[in-house]
């Protein structure tokens, strides 16, 4: 069913306070120990599962512990320890590139800007890693789970992430930026989910136009 557009008789960036106050903070659900770690998993995380990545991670960093050392080996090297992630031959070569261009764990970039220009970082992964590093915002982090409740909410339309994000961006202020994203994403890994959302205990559902649609 396609939700009805939202009555304007209240301001985005209020009504995602309820959000932000219960989802904001929460540890990101991939489970890396510094900043190169989080890096290497959220390039590899792209298309796949953070609890996938949890798994072969490990092994991964044992072999390679920092850029140093994943600079000076070769994408074949790193096969056997990722070859279960999804388009893992591409990751493999932007990983190898990636640490070449940052060269030692204390060179990884702190702007979006920088970030972006790494191999296989676009502006999702990058707003990941300036969130977790708790460094200024320069975005909102924007997946599959807010790509799903946004336009059911109403805050947003359409399918683009870079569109959806920029709608986002207009509506709710930039001290939020940081946590808003994540926040949508805890809400539609577990309540709002694709099928059979659970819109009774949603904090978000007196804002939302897919569930005022469904009382009608």
């Amino acid at each position: 069913m396609s939700p009805r557009k939202p009555s304007r008789n209240f301001e985005w960036s209020d009504a995602v306070q309820p959000l932000i106050e219960k989802y904001g903070g929460r540890n990101h659900p991939l489970e890396y120990r510094n900043r190169y770690q989080l890096v290497v998993m959220v390039l590899l995380a792209a298309q796949d599962t953070d609890k996938h990545i949890n798994e072969v991670s490990p092994d991964f960093f044992k072999a390679f512990p920092s850029m140093k050392e994943l600079s000076k080996a070769q994408p074949e090297q790193l096969y056997k320890y990722i070859e279960t992630v999804r388009n893992f031959v591409n990751k493999t070569r932007w990983l190898v590139s990636l640490a070449r261009e940052v060269g030692e764990d204390g060179r990884i970039p702190t702007t979006l800007g920088e970030l972006t220009n790494l191999s296989g970082i676009g502006r999702k992964s990058a707003n990941v890693i300036l969130r977790e590093s708790k460094l200024d915002p320069e975005g909102i982090i924007v997946d599959l789970h807010l790509l799903r409740v946004a336009p059911r909410l109403g805050v947003a339309s359409g399918t683009n992430p870079d569109k959806i994000e920029k709608q986002l961006m207009r509506v709710i202020p930039r001290k939020d930026w940081g946590e808003v994203g994540m926040a949508f994403s805890f809400l539609g890994r577990e309540v709002c989910r694709p099928t059979n959302p659970n819109c009774q205990s949603c904090v978000m559902n007196k804002f939302c136009a897919y569930y005022r649609s469904m009382k009608k």
